[in-house]
């Protein structure tokens, strides 16, 4: 089992920062690679970012790449996702989810989801 607890959602202006944490806990989250998926209004959950939770390989979708950092803290059992440049159309919920899948974009790979947490740009 891996529990997931995501946090530091909030309300942010037109090309701020905001930074996500999702702690993780089970005995074995050292097998799973942790992503970011997030969840628009009226539409469907979309990948955002992976990591592996051993070494240092990332996949990021295209949207956000060159704007979003995904990175871990073993030693905190913590993944980030640093937002920066952030833009109205990224307003979702932000969930974090595990899979034994490295890479998978889809949402039926990943065995693990936390609550979610939401991220407001206005307009």
């Amino acid at each position: 089992q891996v529990q997931l607890v995501e946090s530091g959602g909030g309300l942010v202006q037109d090309g701020g920062s905001l930074r996500l944490s999702c702690v993780a806990s089970g005995s074995t989250i050292e097998d799973y690679a942790v992503a970011w998926f997030r969840q628009a209004p009226e539409k469907g959950r979309e990948f955002v970012a992976s990591i592996r939770w051993s070494g240092s390989m990332t996949v990021y979708v295209d949207v956000v790449r060159g704007r979003f950092t995904i990175s871990r803290d073993n030693a905190k059992s913590t993944v980030y996702l640093q937002m920066n440049s952030l833009k109205p159309e990224d307003t979702a919920v932000y969930y974090c989810a595990a899979t034994q899948k490295f890479g998978s974009r889809l949402e039926a790979d990943y065995d693990y989801w936390g609550r979610g947490a939401q991220v407001t740009v206005p307009a």
